[in-house]
């Protein structure tokens, strides 16, 4: 199967966005501002493990992959909890719990609903 550039880009874009999401539930959850500065600072640290997730598991082949999927979260996950940690010096219990369930949720649910639709798609073409 041959993934198209406009695939790729759009799941990048998916997973851009789920982040920020997070991000933005989790600003406003703590009654924070939820402006572009605010939203920027909290999601920093989890897009760029979303990036190391991206090269190391070279979604891009294979973006819609569960276990690239997988890969992509566990990334976003630990580097980010570890980018965030360094900055504040804390990392409470709740928080890693509630970041991994979260960023799981959101970076594996598109995955798998666009997997369902797209089997779906060809089940009604056949």
């Amino acid at each position: 199967m041959t993934i198209r550039p406009a695939a790729v880009t759009l799941a990048a874009g998916a997973d851009v966005l789920a982040v920020l999401a997070f991000a933005a539930v989790g600003r406003s959850s703590h009654s924070e501002v939820v402006n572009l500065w605010g939203l920027l600072s909290t999601a920093a640290p989890f897009e760029l493990g979303l990036l190391v997730g991206w090269l190391v598991s070279r979604a891009w082949r294979s973006p819609l992959r569960l276990p690239v999927g997988a890969l992509v979260w566990a990334s976003t996950v630990i580097v980010g909890l570890g980018v965030r940690a360094a900055f504040t010096h804390r990392l409470p219990l709740t928080f890693v719990l509630i970041v991994t369930a979260s960023l799981g949720l959101l970076l594996l649910g598109w995955r798998a609903l666009a997997r369902l639709g797209a089997r779906l798609q060809r089940s009604g073409e056949g």
